[in-house]
């Protein structure tokens, strides 16, 4: 449940734009921010991609982007899109025929790039394909693969390039009576992907993707996309969200969702707050934590569980989660319920039995949701 209501200094509002499926999933509007995440398997490695995508999905992603280079991956994704349970997007380069493909293949959205997707003309048959075979597009600019022209007219990459370069498209779709689109302008670098998305966001009320590109490996590159699109989703631009990572999609997914968690703007599986550990500790907070993160991975209720080494914040924290557990010493905490102190707990069976608390938890905030659904119907 949100508190920004008696919280106002959590208060986040959301830039209005228009809303559009990509797939079952609505992007845009009133609808949560999607979290997505892009295979790197082979396309034509149809089982491998399968898995990655399922695997995923699992994970939370809403939706999952293919990589289409060629025509023998365009063929593949006819058996892929049917086996999956996320819609999917194409990410098409260079070649505009690979679009038309992807839509007759049964691709939810078109990923196409601006700075090589070809002309005026090329764009048009893409549009028809998406039109024909009810599929979105998104408009995926890039700092490091920008239109020709733009270079030579700005000199370098820089913001007012990339959103020029987006408007000229939207232009293009708008022009021939297409409006499913979203639109991203991405760049390496945080302060050139946050001036041009916060330029966008002025410009059009289309349906935002955020992320900041090659952003690395998996510590490097979230932290960068947390100052990035954390920045950003505060100022409450932002209606899908990419983190674009070195590392197992899997891993940006649950990254996506720890940025818009940290933000109380999407809510899913258990929020852990703990602290850092000091000579303070009643027990291995660290190592416990550890293991708590990977026994708690197939919780998908939201819910909220504080693990404290001492006395100092635990009893504080606590109180303002689901389950909680402090560190008193004598090799025994304290947990709590629903934020009040309930039993002691040896530290030897802390952690099976916080697994227990929180399963048990998580059943309960299930059963009220089904509850409260019933009766608003």
């Amino acid at each position: 449940m949100s508190l920004n209501s008696i919280r106002p200094w959590r208060h986040i509002e959301r830039r209005k734009s228009r809303q559009i499926m990509v797939g079952n999933v609505p992007v845009g509007g009133d609808a949560p921010i999607t979290v997505q995440t892009m295979t790197n398997t082979l396309t034509t490695d149809i089982k491998g991609t399968i898995a990655q995508v399922q695997a995923a999905a699992d994970a939370g992603a809403d939706i999952v982007r293919v990589s289409v280079p060629d025509e023998a991956s365009s063929r593949a994704l006819r058996e892929i899109v049917p086996e999956v349970s996320v819609p999917i997007v194409a990410d098409i380069h260079f070649h505009y025929k690979r679009g038309i493909e992807a839509a007759e293949a049964g691709a939810a959205c078109l990923r196409i790039n601006p700075g090589n997707i070809g002309d005026e003309k090329r764009v048009k048959e893409v549009i028809k394909a998406a039109r024909d075979h009810n599929c979105s597009i998104r408009i995926g600019v890039n700092a490091g693969s920008l239109e020709r022209h733009l270079l030579e007219k700005y000199g370098e990459p820089c913001p007012d390039a990339m959103v020029e370069s987006g408007l000229d498209h939207i232009k293009i779709l708008q022009d021939n009576d297409f409006h499913e689109f979203k639109i991203s302008c991405k760049a390496s670098d945080v302060f050139m992907a946050a001036a041009a998305y916060q330029q966008l966001a002025d410009a059009t009320d289309a349906p935002i993707h955020l992320g900041i590109t090659e952003a690395g490996g998996l510590i490097s590159g979230t932290v960068k996309s947390a100052i990035g699109m954390g920045n950003l989703l505060w100022a409450g631009i932002g209606d899908t969200i990419r983190v674009s990572l070195s590392a197992d999609p899997v891993e940006e997914v649950k990254m996506g969702f720890e940025i818009l968690k940290s933000l109380g703007l999407r809510h899913r599986g258990v929020n852990i707050i703990s602290c850092p550990s000091c000579a303070r500790q009643g027990f291995d907070v660290i190592k416990t934590v550890e293991i708590l993160e990977q026994r708690l991975e197939h919780i998908k209720t939201p819910m909220s569980l504080s693990i404290i080494g001492c006395v100092v914040n635990g009893p504080g924290e606590a109180l303002m989660t689901d389950v909680g557990f402090t560190g008193g010493g004598a090799g025994n905490g304290m947990v709590y319920l629903a934020g009040k102190q309930s039993h002691r707990q040896d530290n030897a069976t802390m952690i099976e039995h916080i697994v227990e608390q929180v399963e048990k938890k998580a059943e309960e905030l299930e059963a009220q949701a089904a509850a409260e659904a019933t009766a608003a119907q």
